[in-house]
């Protein structure tokens, strides 16, 4: 799904990206994890193709970024980020804006044909928004426009759903209803690659996670391999104990951390 092999990126003095090794696989979810700063975003940038390496290959969904049309692999790919966020229409339906998704748009300005209305519509429903469909986008709360955006990415039917920090910002019933959303995901046939700060948003989804320090990857694998008490030390200079409940690992600082 992803190959990302010896990926640096370096603007003027500053190395953001060093030496990246990163293989993700059909079937696998994966969560990134780092500090601020540390060159999360700046990888999912280079997997969506806005970006290019400064060195390194980088292979998406079978095409080679720099030998293809970077705009024919979007197509199979769903982003969901703040910045996108803040670009749409707040005075637009929240039907349409789903709707949208279908073709990349930001909004529309033709008649849009009934399957596209009729397909928004049903993502609504599953995620019991059906109530709120008609209503304009900017009367929602930040945790339900963040669920409009996940419906809105599911539209094309992506192999590959992207999410750069989705419940940031959100207050802890918001985020929960999110990330159970986000887990039902598994019901779907397409690969998860999640960006977050927080572990406990690793749901039973994920299979793999990795960690990101200083433009390097620190660790990454299978997540109950990856997330030990060494690992996260190392990535965020924190002495912890972690926990596992019901599929989600729980860190507690430890004592003088």
């Amino acid at each position: 799904m992803i190959q990302m092999q010896d990926v640096s990126l370096r603007r003027e003095e500053r190395q953001i990206l060093d030496h990246v090794q990163l293989h993700v696989q059909e079937g696998e979810h994966w969560v990134i994890l780092g500090r601020n700063g540390s060159g999360k975003t700046t990888l999912l940038e280079l997997m969506t193709g806005y970006m290019f390496p400064s060195q390194g290959r980088i292979d998406v969904l079978g095409n080679r970024y720099g030998q293809c049309d970077v705009r024919e692999v979007r197509k199979q790919i769903g982003y969901i980020s703040q910045t996108l966020i803040e670009k749409l229409t707040l005075r637009d339906p929240v039907w349409e804006v789903v709707a949208t998704g279908a073709y990349a748009f930001l909004r529309f300005y033709q008649a849009i044909p009934d399957e596209v209305q009729n397909k928004a519509r049903q993502l609504l429903e599953e995620m019991d928004f059906g109530k709120l469909a008609d209503q304009p986008l900017g009367t929602l709360s930040q945790g339900e426009r963040k669920k409009v955006m996940l419906a809105r990415s599911l539209m094309a039917d992506p192999k590959l759903l992207i999410m750069d920090e989705p419940c940031a910002g959100l207050d802890l019933y918001e985020r929960e209803k999110m990330l159970a959303e986000i887990d039902r995901l598994r019901q779907r046939d397409m690969t998860v690659i999640y960006v977050t700060h927080h572990i406990e948003e690793i749901m039973p989804l994920f299979t793999h996670v990795a960690l990101v320090r200083d433009g390097r990857i620190a660790a990454a694998g299978p997540k109950h391999d990856v997330l030990t008490q060494e690992t996260i030390k190392l990535t965020y200079d924190i002495p912890v104990d972690i926990q596992w409940v019901e599929g989600r690992p729980w860190i507690r600082v430890r004592s003088g951390g």
